[in-house]
């Protein structure tokens, strides 16, 4: 965290991102039983958005019956990701500069898995002030999994604060969490044929990776390039479990363009320097 821009921000009582975390696990909570669930392995309709991404009238339900609660836990402006996106950048210009803030979320991360009936998949909700996310809460209505944070006080799983387990420091022994499908050829190419981790997963539900590895059951993640609200909640609950993260080209990763950000991160500092600095390299020096 930047202590030095914290300082200079005027301060939301601990108390107060108490109230509206607890408030926001509940609401997650009923949204995920009274418009998600109900949905899961049923034929619904989906269409396909302007981006080639799905869009189920699950994705549509939840967010609406978040847009209307969120705003009475605090009110301020709510981006969703089944917005337009011209809403969406209106709504960030509202509320990123504001000391009333907004609300990201994402009704159901993970909606090509829902639609097709596999069971890893969350709701997702951030609060963020002045650019950077303050409050998070991802819930897995599957395994009746709430991961949630608050700035300074931790990440927790169920009560349980994370990590679950002491993860590695040896990079060769670590599990990878890597989304292939948005990282530069090249370095997919490498990761494939010569990863210098021990294994690799990918879930389908950005969200609910960066969770994952929180609790420690990554040890090590790369994407190439996440939406505001695949990020907002996630990249909080890892920093509050101790990880670090960056992109393939800052180091500072809230320097990074906020509507879409490739991610490199890890939960122990010895596997998240030489992760990195892998990345880095091998993103560089493309195979001949």
């Amino acid at each position: 965290m930047n202590e030095v821009d914290s300082a200079a921000l005027p301060t939301t009582s601990d108390q107060e991102l108490k109230r509206m975390l607890d408030a926001s696990v509940a609401l997650v909570r009923e949204v995920a039983q009274r418009e998600i669930m109900p949905r899961f392995l049923r034929a619904i309709q989906d269409q396909r958005k302007d981006d080639g991404s799905l869009c189920s009238e699950a994705d549509l339900a939840a967010e609406n019956f978040l847009h209307g609660r969120l705003t009475e836990i605090h009110h301020c402006p709510v981006i969703g990701e089944e917005m337009a996106p011209a809403a969406q950048r209106a709504n960030w210009q509202r509320g990123s500069d504001d000391d009333d803030g907004l609300w990201c979320i994402d009704p159901i991360d993970g909606t090509t898995n829902f639609i097709n009936g596999l069971p890893c998949f969350a709701v997702s909700i951030a609060w963020m002030r002045r650019g950077r996310t303050r409050l998070a809460v991802t819930y897995n209505p599957i395994t009746d999994e709430m991961f949630y944070a608050r700035e300074g006080n931790g990440a927790y799983l169920n009560g349980r604060r994370l990590p679950l387990r002491q993860v590695t420091a040896d990079v060769r022994r670590a599990v990878g969490g890597v989304d292939f499908k948005r990282i530069p050829k090249h370095l997919a190419d490498r990761i494939a044929v010569s990863p210098p981790f021990y294994s690799q997963r990918n879930f389908g539900s950005s969200t609910l990776d960066w969770c994952n590895l929180a609790a420690g059951r990554l040890d090590l993640y790369l994407h190439g390039g996440q939406m505001l609200w695949d990020y907002a909640a996630g990249s909080l609950i890892l920093r509050e479990a101790g990880g670090q993260m960056c992109t393939l080209t800052q180091d500072d990763y809230d320097a990074e363009d906020v509507w879409r950000r490739s991610v490199i991160a890890a939960l122990h500092p010895a596997v998240f320097e030489t992760w990195r600095n892998w990345v880095r390299h091998n993103n560089t020096s493309r195979i001949g």
